[in-house]
């Protein structure tokens, strides 16, 4: 995920800027976009970053989706699910109702909490502050999923 202060979408936090460790996404496979990127941060072959809204943008093939978290993360997930071919990381909090009408169909919930990547550093060093899932939007991403060497657990 990757967001700043100028970003209409974001969360106001310690930091806005949180960066996905690659081996957790090349586990995965590979992506064509990510509308949340960070530049010169290679989570897709195509990456959207800002100024330019990943929101409203034209989507294509499989994404990796690490939204903006906080309030308008399930505008995130709704376009993800629209576009049906994808795999999003989000916090873990099963309790909240923008999470609950994406979780229907299964997700994985990955063991421990993610060490997100400083983006000044480029080394592991933000603790993500909650467990940390991952919710596959078509069957070849639960494939992926499950075939990986994440570790975790699988809820259908």
């Amino acid at each position: 995920m990757t967001f700043v202060a100028t970003d209409p979408h974001t969360h106001e936090g310690k930091t806005n800027i949180w960066l996905t460790p690659l081996p957790l996404i090349r586990e995965l496979g590979e992506f064509d976009l990510d509308p949340c990127a960070y530049p010169n941060h290679q989570t897709a072959r195509r990456l959207i970053c800002l100024p330019e809204d990943g929101l409203t943008a034209e989507w294509h093939g499989r994404v990796w989706l690490n939204p903006p978290y906080g309030k308008h993360t399930q505008f995130w997930l709704e376009r993800l699910a629209q576009h049906g071919n994808g795999i999003a990381l989000v916090f873990g909090r099963l309790d909240t109702k923008w999470l609950q009408p994406f979780i229907g169909n299964g997700f994985f919930a990955m063991k421990g909490r993610i060490k997100f990547i400083n983006e000044k550093t480029l080394k592991p060093d933000t603790n993500a502050g909650a467990q940390s899932i991952l919710i596959p939007f078509g069957r070849k991403n639960i494939g992926a999923i499950l075939s990986s060497n994440i570790e975790g657990k699988w809820f259908q």
